[in-house]
């Protein structure tokens, strides 16, 4: 048996890999398992010399199979689906079925109609062990009752902010049961984000079907003088809307082929449309005498603006690396980085000088802390994808710089959930 070396960053090992183990179906698995993205790369470019190895023909055609026709998933995998949905559909109807006040359990509660669902899902796709199962139910349910055991203030900055962040630490929760027992792979975590944008796609697609539906259902009955849109938004379009994640997750999952080429494209369009229009908007509110220093309204849209475009970019990055020939794709992601990164240190710069000025407080040191991990972070894309630019081989590094930074993200959002209500005295 060979003797097989991984190096991630180094498509040329992985051919030389792939060549030694041809006649070695387990091992070539294993360098398939380890990264996919890189394997598959590096055998299209090995392939026109093996091609007649019945071997590498079996790869060749596993590789490059389009499924025609759509899945159903795994034997009962629908019914699963059906009764997760139903349950996001009673978890957004909790207020109206025990008589709670919206406002307040929609700002505590919304991120647990869709993530312990969607992590629900995973435990029985992956078939993970009852000990883990048990420790995301428990971390789940404290989260839960810590949430909505914070004093009501509708003042309170802390609740605001534990409010905004613990949405971010269940998504990491779902990470960890997504990637089952290799979260600490990154190729694992890489695949978890590029899920991530599939679903925001086909939940997106979904979800204008179903509008397009309601308002067709909603004025067929107005033709006929019966007014039902009260009634179908209140008892209908909440439980589909409820259960759209959840439908998105089953599709993307059972057909990949769905989204499989539609990713890209997005990525490819709005990578330079974003450019474009950060690049104005800088020159427009420098022309404007706006300044995030003592404007605190324009302080929270400047890092909105940042959050956003820095998703873009992590959506656009994992979608970017899958291709070959992507080198344009890559000088605007490194553009898009430098401007953002020039954005980000203008808001970070804006934060610091209002603690400064005016002291701390939760939110200041919230948006801070986030704005510096950001920066960090996209330092590290930059610069790998500038490496990228000189060696084609250092793409896989892109996504590493990404997938490595999740748990940072992660144990912030835990810190400013947790925490902060309890350091600030519930401010």
């Amino acid at each position: 048996m060979q003797i097989i070396t991984f190096n991630l960053h180094k498509s040329s090992f992985m051919k030389e890999d792939i060549k030694i183990n041809l006649d070695q179906p387990a091992q070539l698995e294993q360098l398939y398992r380890r990264n996919k993205s890189l394997f598959k790369k590096a055998f299209d470019e090995l392939y026109p010399d093996i091609q007649d190895n019945p071997y590498a023909q079996v790869w060749h055609e596993r590789l490059h199979y389009e499924q025609q026709e759509i899945s159903w998933g795994q034997k009962n995998e629908l019914l699963i689906i059906i009764i997760l949905g139903l349950v996001a559909g009673f978890l957004a109807k909790v207020p109206d079925f025990f008589g709670l006040e919206p406002d307040f359990y929609f700002q505590r509660n919304i991120s647990f109609i869709i993530f312990p669902v969607l992590s629900t899902y995973f435990a029985w796709k992956k078939a993970l062990p009852l000990p883990k199962i048990i420790i995301i139910a428990v971390i789940t349910l404290l989260s839960a009752a810590y949430i909505n055991s914070l004093p009501f203030d509708d003042s309170s900055d802390t609740l605001l902010l534990a409010a905004l962040h613990l949405p971010i630490f269940l998504w990491a929760v779902l990470g960890f049961v997504f990637t089952g027992n290799d979260f600490r792979v990154l190729a694992a975590r890489i695949h978890f984000l590029r899920y991530n944008g599939d679903l925001v796609i086909i939940s997106s697609i979904i979800l204008l079907a179903g509008g397009l539906m309601s308002l067709i259902t909603v004025g067929l009955f107005e033709i006929i003088d019966m007014s039902i849109a009260e009634f179908y938004f209140e008892n209908i379009a909440v439980w589909g809307l409820a259960a759209a994640p959840v439908v998105g997750t089953f599709l993307v999952q059972t057909n990949p082929q769905l989204v499989k080429n539609v990713s890209p494209v997005i990525a490819k369009v709005f990578t330079p449309l974003v450019l474009v229009t950060l690049v104005i908007y800088l020159y427009a509110m420098l022309s404007s005498g706006k300044d995030p220093y003592n404007d605190r309204d324009f302080l929270i849209i400047f890092n909105v603006l940042l959050i956003g475009v820095m998703a873009i970019i992590l959506f656009s990055v994992t979608e970017t690396t899958k291709t070959r020939g992507n080198r344009i794709n890559l000088i605007m992601l490194l553009l898009l980085s430098i401007v953002t990164i020039i954005i980000n240190g203008i808001a970070l710069s804006a934060i610091i000088f209002r603690i400064v000025e005016w002291g701390i407080t939760p939110n200041r040191i919230a948006v801070m802390g986030a704005n510096l991990l950001i920066l960090i972070n996209l330092i590290w894309v930059a610069y790998r994808l500038f490496r990228s630019l000189k060696n084609d081989d250092e793409t896989i590094s892109i996504e590493n710089s990404i997938a490595a930074f999740l748990p940072v993200y992660s144990v912030w959002t835990l810190l400013v959930t947790f925490l902060f209500p309890v350091l600030f005295g519930f401010k």
